[in-house]
């Protein structure tokens, strides 16, 4: 195999396989990406068998081929070279020759057979803006647990309905939903499936990398989801298990209510945190007449307190909440005003971006805490 690729371009399609690449493994050649000239086009592919990604970019193929090379060193190789046409040879005998201006490097490689098939594509069974799948993904991917034993929780519920799409996510102290109400075309029927979070992190690059008004081909089968965006692919294996029914913990009213400015109430949590005991995480929210106090305190460190101006003229109600995961949703939210629901110190509260010209549904779900 012969060919020869400018020194940008392989650069961002090698940079976008890394989060797939298997750096820890005990099967060596899935610490390579495999490389397949044909054409006018070098294809990559990397996977860790869970997930796996296909990128291509222009080239110029003197000699058709394949094979593979360490991944991590030939970016970081690579990326140190002047910006100029790279031209790669990889022998029979699986090393590789690079050649840029005056640098001529050699690299040793594995033989393509060895190498995973991805599995082939199924049909597409919906389109969406890269753009609203990434921030459908932004709202709930700090949601998902961290646990290894609740498999069914290390992703989030993708649901395709005939009006929109849902993505849920919960580690079984808060839940975080949003549901996207354009349209989706090609939906003929619903569909839902686990994703799993590695997966949603690659999504987020590749949307980024494309731009928000991209589009995003979905389709998936029984094993396995397929997301294209441009002339990159991504597959992911499907997580298995039942996800928990989410809409039986989304509350069904709620007595109290104010709204809030985003950038207020998270900068006076950003504060009082400082003081909140590092293992639960926990501050003090009290809603009474006109305001809205947060307060923390460590015996040995100090303690804090905040007010925030609030339009409330109900009986004070305290709960405690751990900050970080009100901080999660401030953070995600783009809305300038977001409100506050809450019921009483034993009830979960509940978190929303205010407006009544919003194109989603987001609604942040939060177990109180003893404090």
């Amino acid at each position: 195999m012969e060919f020869t690729v400018t020194k940008s371009d392989l650069v961002r399609e090698l940079s976008l396989s890394q989060g797939v690449v298997e750096r820890k493994t005990t099967i060596p050649i899935l610490s390579n990406v495999l490389l397949e000239a044909d054409g006018d086009r070098l294809t990559l592919t990397a996977t860790d068998l869970e997930l796996g990604i296909r990128c291509s970019c222009p080239a110029r193929v003197e000699k058709p081929g394949a094979g593979t090379l360490p991944a991590r060193k030939l970016l970081d190789y690579v990326r140190l070279l002047p910006d100029a046409d790279v031209q790669v040879k990889v022998s029979e005998n699986q090393w590789a020759t690079l050649v840029c201006g005056r640098s001529r490097t050699r690299l040793a490689g594995m033989s393509r057979e060895n190498f995973p098939e991805l599995p082939s594509v199924s049909q597409t069974r919906a389109e969406m803006p890269a753009g609203v799948l990434s921030s459908m993904i932004g709202k709930t991917i700090f949601a998902i647990s961290n646990e290894e034993s609740r498999f069914t929780l290390n992703g989030a519920l993708l649901l395709f309905r005939h009006k929109g799409m849902v993505m849920v996510a919960t580690d079984g102290h808060r839940l975080s939903m949003v549901e996207s109400a354009e349209e989706i075309p090609g939906i003929t029927e619903p569909y839902r499936a686990l994703l799993p979070k590695k997966a949603m992190q690659e999504i987020l690059k590749l949307a980024q990398d494309a731009g928000a008004e991209s589009m995003v081909k979905f389709g998936g089968d029984e094993n396995h989801l397929f997301f294209q965006i441009g002339e990159r692919l991504l597959i992911s294996r499907k997580l298995t298990g039942n996800f928990p029914d989410y809409e039986r913990v989304l509350p069904k009213e709620h007595p109290h209510t104010v709204e809030l400015s985003r950038d207020d109430i998270r900068s006076a949590i950003e504060r009082v945190a400082q003081f909140a005991d590092e293992r639960s995480g926990a501050v003090r929210i009290q809603v009474c007449p006109g305001e809205l106090k947060i307060h923390s305190s460590l015996s040995e460190t100090g303690e804090s307190e905040e007010s925030v101006p609030v339009e409330y003229d109900g009986g004070e109600v305290e709960i405690g909440f751990n900050a970080q995961y009100m901080l999660d949703f401030l953070r995600a939210v783009p809305e300038n005003q977001v409100v506050f629901h809450f019921k009483d110190p034993v009830s979960a509260g509940e978190l929303r971006p205010a407006g009544n010209e919003l194109t989603y549904t987001y609604r942040y779900i939060v177990m109180p805490m003893r404090i």
